[in-house]
């Protein structure tokens, strides 16, 4: 039985996909499954992987669903994998030749059921870091803890046990189509810390049509994915009141966007998320205006 699980959420993205599908048909170590979650794409993705599949370079298992967005992607990936170990890699990014060796070596010699995976580097195409690199003083860190604590900048790679990562789905909102990713990996901070493993494990790519690149427009498209997300945020033990603060000037943002006149009601700090009003009311108004739609 395969050890890892790659598992790609992709939409409309065949003109890019086969960068990854080549990078890992190269892996030095097989001992993985491609799996690919669909998200209702309408261009010939189905095809090109079907012509994949019948290579036989690699393990690659296919799945096709209604868009549900990025969220529930991963909502299905989790659901559909049996492999010990999972990280995603999003379909306009690829992986070094050896880096699903390094993954599994590494965890042969220092994984356990204590921790809940690996934190691993991103680089962009020229091979750069993306923001800074671990901290070489500590073996092991929460994801909360490495940026707020640590000071780590950047996206990083995450390899999680899936055990693990089959806990706290997320929510499926009616007409939305985002929930931040980050919601089930600080949900798991609060039991384990993670692996901290300085090599670079993907080479990523933002492209214009990523979600990264369009924050704002899904911040005012997904408003109540974002209100869960922030409210969830708030109740995070081991952050500071600062954090907190920032997330209910956006849980306030954001239940404007919603016409959510029962937020007070709903936080999980009504002190806070008062005390948040003007500046939540201010945020609601600027994102309000750079996303209204241009008028001819």
């Amino acid at each position: 039985m395969k050890q890892l699980t790659v598992f790609t959420p992709t939409y409309n993205r065949a003109y890019c996909l086969h960068q990854c599908y080549e990078s890992l048909k190269m892996q030095t170590n097989k001992n993985f499954i491609w799996l690919i979650i669909d998200d209702g794409s309408t261009d010939n993705t189905k095809e090109l992987v079907s012509k994949w599949m019948k290579e036989e370079s690699i393990h690659i298992i296919y799945h096709w669903q209604e868009n549900q967005g990025m969220h529930g992607a991963h909502n299905t990936a989790y659901q559909l994998i049996d492999t010990e170990l999972n990280v995603c890699i999003d379909s306009d990014d690829y992986m070094p030749e050896d880096a699903i060796e390094k993954i599994l070596t590494f965890w042969a010699e220092h994984g356990s059921s204590k921790v809940s995976g690996i934190i691993g580097l991103d680089a962009n195409t020229k091979g750069d870091t993306i923001g800074s690199r671990l901290p070489d003083n500590i073996g092991a860190s929460t994801l909360f803890d490495l940026y707020n604590k640590y000071g780590v900048t950047g996206d990083k790679k995450l390899v999680y046990r899936t055990e693990l990562t089959k806990k706290y789905p997320y929510p499926i909102f009616k007409e939305e189509k985002y929930v931040g990713l980050a919601y089930k990996y600080y949900m798991l901070d609060k039991e384990y810390k993670m692996l901290l493993m300085n090599e670079v494990l993907c080479f990523v790519e933002y492209l214009p049509d990523g979600s990264s690149k369009n924050m704002l427009k899904q911040y005012r498209k997904n408003p109540k994915g974002f209100a869960f997300y922030r409210k969830e945020l708030m109740k995070l033990p081991f952050a500071s009141r600062n954090f907190k603060f920032r997330q209910a000037i956006h849980y306030v943002s954001s239940s404007f966007m919603c016409r959510n006149w029962s937020f007070l009601n709903e936080t999980p700090n009504k002190i806070l998320t008062f005390l948040a009003l003007p500046f939540g009311v201010t945020l609601y108004f600027y994102v309000s205006k750079k996303t209204k739609p241009a008028t001819s």
